[in-house]
This record gives C-alpha cells, sequence and structure tokens, in this order.
C-alpha cells in the first residue's frame, strides 16, 4: 500500500513537472514569436537571395556561351578539304543571301555556293575575266536557284557577305581555298562591311 502511494505521489510530481515545462515552453514560445517570425522572415529572404542568385550566374553562364569566338582560321598549303569545310559550313549557315566578291570564280566556287539553304539567293561580283561562263550558271540556277553574277573590278581582296549580317576577309579565292596558304577572319565592325555593300551598289 506504501509502495502503491510512493508511485501515485511520484507520479504526480513527474506530471506536474511535465506540465510545468509546457507552460514554460509556452510561455517562451509566445514571448519569443516575434523573434521567431523574423528567423523565419530572414529565411526567406535568404531562399529568394539565393534563387536569384542562382539564376543571375545562370543568365551569365548562358551569355558567355552564346558569346561565340569570332573565325580567324589560317589554312596552309594541302589543306584544301579543311578550308572547303569551313567556307561550305558558312554558306549553310545563311538563311536569305549570299554575296561573294572574288574576281577568280569558276564551277570549283559553285560547288561550294550549292551546298547553301534551298532558297538561298546569291549574288557573285567578279572580274569579266572570270572563267564563270553563260552556261555555268545556267546549269547552276537550274538546280540551285537562284544565282546572280555581276561584274565589277573595284576590288581585289575577296569577301563572302551572309544576310548582311555576318561578313568575312578571304585570303584566296575560294576554288584555290587550300591549295595555297591563306587566312579567313571574320570582320567585326559592322559598318566595315556596310560599306563594301554601299560600295558594290554604287558601282
Amino acid at each position: 500500500m506504501l509502495s502503491s502511494v510512493l508511485r501515485s505521489n511520484m507520479a504526480v510530481k513527474v506530471s506536474v513537472g511535465i506540465m510545468r515545462a509546457f507552460v514554460e515552453m509556452r510561455k517562451f514560445i509566445t514571448n519569443n514569436a516575434l523573434l521567431f517570425e523574423r528567423i523565419s522572415d530572414i529565411e526567406l529572404k535568404q531562399l529568394e537571395y539565393q534563387r536569384k542568385t542562382d539564376e543571375q550566374i545562370e543568365q551569365v553562364f548562358k551569355y558567355i556561351s552564346d558569346q561565340k569566338q569570332p573565325v580567324q582560321k589560317v589554312f596552309f598549303d594541302g589543306q584544301i578539304y579543311d578550308a572547303f569545310s569551313l567556307l561550305v559550313n558558312l554558306a549553310a549557315k545563311a538563311e536569305n543571301e549570299i554575296i561573294l566578291i572574288d574576281n577568280y570564280v569558276d564551277v570549283d566556287s559553285l560547288n561550294i555556293l550549292s551546298k547553301k539553304k534551298i532558297g538561298v539567293n546569291v549574288t557573285i561580283y567578279t572580274s569579266k575575266l572570270s572563267k564563270l561562263s553563260l552556261t555555268d550558271i545556267s546549269i547552276f540556277n537550274k538546280q540551285y536557284p537562284f544565282l546572280k553574277v555581276k561584274y565589277t573590278d573595284v576590288f581585289h581582296d575577296r569577301f563572302m557577305i551572309f544576310d548582311n549580317k555576318k561578313a568575312y576577309h578571304i585570303g584566296a579565292s575560294i576554288k584555290d581555298a587550300g591549295k595555297k596558304s591563306f587566312a579567313i577572319s571574320e570582320l567585326q565592325d559592322e559598318k566595315l562591311f556596310k560599306d563594301i555593300i554601299n560600295r558594290l551598289m554604287t558601282d
């Protein structure tokens, strides 16, 4: 009986202790509600800041990946296929128009231009001494329309201009690409190749 009473008293004390602990905990939570709210607010702001930071970092990396280096390439004698491949790849990227300025075009030049997309127009400015015949032009147009050939003697260097947006200076006639060492480089100054186009229009 005594042991039963002792256990009962102990149980009461434990229960009272637990209740007091809950009361104190409730007081603590009530008294510090503002603090908890501020902590929660700080955590939310930190998460939002982290999200925005991640987005900005992603945008920076995307911008960097989108900034393609301008084409600047030197081909040495014998690199005929490499030179041909680069010129073909450039021609294939045109969406509307290709302008070629080259005094020495021939059928080999047309082989490169034939890799263009369907519907892309080609205008060649060349010398009257070029080896491109009217028959060559007619045959090309039957399969890869549309090609126009105009004659000029105002340019010594060779240029390829795509969609009036990109232009390349080519150190050799494209028909001879890779037969001797030459360089090809993208013109970075848009005004420069606009001036080239304007000069063609006034010739």
